[in-house]
């Protein structure tokens, strides 16, 4: 019988999905284990190659958790809210839900043909309103909700409210707006209910504020700085501008420290521990205040807060640099001054964030033509406004010390801004300013000479009695805009009141998306959901109803925002714990068993985003008692990429012809890239069906330069993408070589954690090891099952514990690579040794099972196996199989070889040389001389001398 792995691998999907053979139990003496992947954007191209990478790693180590008697939670959903979906039903008219559902059927039919042990009964989808009514919820928890700082956690709103109601606000410790200003308890009691909603607002988790946000006009929507890659959309590569617009905010900030800290608590990636730590910024240092001095048509003061790291060096300050979004520009501009700085405002505008940040070349900036007065020496300090400060990170303003800082430097000596006396004869360079044991500049006789430290202490000490300063902490992480103005996506479960949101009570959720005609804004600029005639809030019959029943006393407009896609994603590994609970996120039960993920497989890309807000989540819920652990996944892996090698045609410049690769010599040639699919091994180009492919239509009549009747493309190995057309579909691998070979070929490429470059000619290794393995089960020329009660030999029982052992270590380190090799080698030494022992055989195959499950699965059950392989218990490992009883010693004759001998492993070296000079070759070799010496290195040589 031959190795038929299409119908093995078909027969034991379907046997799996109609057993339920992976679904978790809720409660089980077993301990439990929770392994997940991040889970997918179902996008219309389907997976490639590259794609399975981590979850083949995941199910690897959940099938081996089970072998090991655990009980396995390993489920899979979709992240199924998203931009892709509805810009296609913007260009089509089609739905979202109708494509998302497509693609989801897509992704599944290619999940499963590759076999893996997901337990579908959890599915979750993030588009299903059965999953997102838990988002609608803990938004509206995170509403009711305020940071209080002496407790150093989230409270109810209403604690919030009693204190104000004891005290006021002055005592009261809370993450809250910067702007929020004192009042009594006899103030509180005396504001309308709309003025102490407003107040409350600044105080709770979730907030409605103007804030500026990166605005896309093509795709129509608020995008996050990890939406945007080099200034334009990840999506579309559109135009994005820095625009203010009221929004939904998350505040984050709150658990910045938090963040930081409890990153001990996680086995993850250390750079991926670095770049969080980097996107929360933690800075110690003193919030300064200067004032800008009034003079001619600015005839007010204004205050201009900056944050310092280094306010010793406040000395050094010759000017100010605003961001050029920041609300006092135009207040302070001089009318000589408005048109240059209104040109740059608008320019700005422009460029993200991340480019402003990352452009350390271009020098711009414009004079607002107001000054400040400097804290301690009174003079007036120029204000400048320059993209390189960015409103949203600290104050929006900086006091510049070009001293201290090369863009600083660099910003006066472009401007010919005086920099001060005080400088000369100091060493201003950037090595002699990063020595922070001492003082650089200093014009003041409190700070002269002082070490760093103390320096510091001593200023902010200055300012404080000046009340122009105090120390304080900063962090660059911001408070995360929560708006997204598109359809597809959860809608907030927001109504509102005089202008003021309202949560709907969690009982009447979800609040689902409505039907409407266009996915586009409206015409006057509302978003997507504008366009939506049954989108108003009924208080009396709680229900949505049509918007022509509003009436503002019992029908009210509901938001028109949806949320973002990292909305869905930040808690979804604990819905999965019970995700057909319908009356509760999750149990008690479920979630205090399961706890938390054990092992989470996943994209490096994710770190500053979906990783930093599920962490927050997470810890807000902790507080709210809703989970028991703050931190999600005790363990992160971040899987390296596959990368695709991509195939390129050279067309000459000017020209409609196309020269093979080594024929290009002197020319002016444009690279192009080809479908990889019209490639063959050797690098040429199938002509025919290139001319046939409509693709390539524009070259159907072109001129071909070819090698030797050929044309050879030029290859390059790039990131695997539908763009570069370097993509290998799963579905013709598994199609061609079966997915057990796909499994063992994409862990056979290299370590885990790195990148590798994916050849199709290289699976066929893996599939041949497969057949060799397939044929040490079945003999004879019929190919009949083949396995004995045969008693193992030694070497039989020394090649299975020997990779017991290796395979073991190799999976717990979670070296996939390297225990496809010892499979290999195990099975051409049990094929040497012509094994037939079941004593042998079986544990092989559990062995192999996670990682090409179809065969194994089929192996055990020849073995006349009626469960699953997947219930088998892991082979142990017994070290007594790899002592050696005996052991080879080459014989020596001045330095040369002569012969061999077999001796026993545990003879003493007094034993092995007289069993050596007894042996008739040493006679021969000595011809009745005497050695001058014998060397014996037990278990290693025997050397005679002379």
């Amino acid at each position: 019988m031959s190795y038929d792995f299409r119908q093995i691998e078909d027969k034991w999907q379907k046997e799996w999905a109609e057993k339920g053979t992976f679904e978790a139990q809720n409660t089980s003496d077993k301990p439990k284990y929770y392994v997940l992947d991040m889970f997918p954007y179902p996008s219309g191209a389907g997976l490639h190659v590259g794609h399975p990478l981590g979850y083949i790693a995941s199910d690897i180590y959940a099938r081996y958790k089970r072998h090991k008697g655990f009980n396995v939670l390993h489920p899979m959903g979709y992240d199924s809210f998203g931009l892709p979906a509805e810009q296609y039903a913007i260009q089509t008219g089609q739905h979202p839900a109708i494509t998302t559902a497509a693609n989801i059927k897509r992704y599944r039919e290619q999940l499963d043909k590759i076999g893996f042990s997901f337990d579908w009964s959890r599915e979750v989808r993030t588009s299903d309103p059965d999953y997102y009514k838990w988002t609608q919820w803990i938004f509206i928890q995170l509403f009711n909700s305020w940071y209080n700082k002496e407790a150093n956690k989230a409270e109810d709103i209403t604690t919030l409210v009693a204190l104000f109601e004891q005290d006021g606000n002055s005592g009261v410790k809370a993450v809250c707006d910067e702007d929020v200003v004192a009042f009594t308890a006899s103030q509180w009691s005396g504001f309308t209910p709309k003025k102490k909603q407003e107040i409350l607002l600044q105080y709770r988790l979730t907030y409605l504020a103007e804030t500026e946000v990166n605005w896309c006009p093509a795709l129509g929507t608020v995008l996050a700085n990890d939406e945007i890659v080099n200034g334009v959309s990840e999506r579309g590569g559109h135009t994005v501008i820095r625009k203010k617009m009221t929004q939904w905010s998350m505040r984050i900030s709150a658990y910045a420290q938090r963040l930081l800290d409890d990153l001990q608590k996680v086995d993850w990636p250390q750079p991926l521990k670095d770049s969080q730590v980097n996107w929360i910024g933690r800075s110690e240092g003193a919030s300064v205040t200067f004032h800008t001095i009034p003079s001619g048509d600015v005839k007010n003061s204004y205050p201009i807060e900056v944050f310092t790291t280094r306010p010793d060096t406040i000395f050094g300050a010759s000017f100010m640099t605003l961001a050029p979004e920041h609300e006092l520009v135009s207040l302070i501009t001089t009318p000589e001054q408005e048109e240059e700085v209104a040109d740059y405002v608008e320019a700005t505008a422009k460029r993200s964030e991340r480019d402003r940040m990352a452009d350390v070349k271009t020098i711009s900036g414009a004079f607002t033509g107001a000054y400040a007065s400097h804290p301690f020496t009174k003079e007036p300090v120029p204000v400048w406004i320059g993209d390189y400060v960015l409103a949203g990170y600290g104050t929006g303003a900086v006091m510049s010390v070009p001293c201290g800082d090369q863009r600083d430097y660099d910003f006066a000596k472009h401007f010919n801004i005086p920099i001060p006396n005080i400088f000369e004869g100091i060493d201003i360079s950037e090595e002699a300013f990063a020595d922070k044991e001492k003082t650089i500049i200093s014009n003041s006789d409190f700070l002269n000479g002082l070490p760093y430290k103390k320096a510091v202490k001593l200023a902010i000490y200055e300012l404080e009695k000046l009340e122009q300063g105090k120390g304080k902490i900063n962090y660059r992480l911001r408070d995360a805009v929560f708006s997204r103005q598109r359809y597809w996506g959860e809608p907030f479960p927001v109504y509102y009141v005089e202008g003021m949101p309202q949560m709907i009570e969690s009982k009447y959720l979800p609040i689902e998306l409505p039907e409407v005609e266009k996915y586009l804004p409206t015409e006057t600029g509302e978003p997507p959901l504008g366009n939506a005639t049954t989108w108003a809030w009924n208080t009396v019959e709680h229900t949505v109803v049509s918007n022509k029943m509003i009436d503002h006393r019992t029908v009210f407009p509901l938001e028109l925002n949806t949320m973002p896609g990292w909305a869905g994603s930040s808690f979804y590994f604990n819905r999965y714990m019970d995700p057909n609970n319908e009356s509760e996120i999750f149990s008690q039960d479920a979630i205090n068993y399961w706890q938390d993920v054990d092992l989470y497989i996943g994209g490096s890309e994710h770190a500053t985003g979906h990783l930093l807000y599920s962490r927050f989540w997470q810890k807000f819920l902790f507080d709210k008692g809703v989970v028991p652990k703050e931190e999600f996944a005790k363990k992160l892996i971040n899987q390296g990429m596959i990368t695709g090698t991509s195939a390129f045609i050279y067309r000459i410049e000017g020209e409609n012809t196309l020269v093979s690769k080594n024929l290009i010599g002197d020319r002016s040639v444009q690279p192009l890239h080809v479908d990889v699919s019209l490639v063959n091994p050797s690098d040429e180009l199938d002509l025919v069906k290139f001319k046939e492919n409509p693709l390539y239509a524009d070259f159907k009549d072109a001129k071909f330069l070819l090698e030797d009747g050929v044309y050879i493309v030029g290859r390059e190995v790039e990131k695997m993408s539908k763009s570069k057309y370097n993509v290998v579909s799963p579905d013709s691998i598994c199609e061609d070589y079966g997915a057990d070979s796909l499994r063992l070929y994409e862990m056979f490429l290299g370590p885990l954690e790195q990148s590798k470059p994916w050849n199709t000619a290289g699976i066929t290794g893996v599939h041949s090891f497969l057949k060799k393995m397939w044929r040490l089960y079945h003999s004879g020329e019929e190919g009949a099952f083949n396995v004995t009660d045969e008693e193992a030999t030694a070497d039989n029982l020394k090649t299975l514990h020997k990779t017991i052992k290796k395979v073991e270590e190799d999976i717990e380190n979670f070296s996939f690579n390297t225990s496809v090799s010892s499979f290999m080698i195990c099975v051409n030494e049990l094929s040497t040794q012509k094994c037939t022992s079941k004593s042998i055989l079986e544990p092989l195959a559990i062995l192999v099972s996670p990682y090409a499950p179809h065969i194994a699965e089929e192996l055990y059950s020849k073995l006349g196996y009626k469960a699953s392989i997947a219930t088998a218990e892991f082979p142990k490992y017994d070290g007594k199989y790899l002592v050696e009883s005996s052991k080879e010693y080459p014989i020596s004759f001045n330095g040369k070889m002569r012969f061999k001998m077999e001796l026993p492993a545990d003879m003493s070296a007094a034993d092995i040389e007289s069993a050596v000079m007894a042996h008739k070759k040493t006679q021969e070799q000595l011809q009745g001389r005497t050695p001058k010496k014998v060397i014996v290195v037990p278990g290693k040589i025997v050397n005679v001398v002379g």
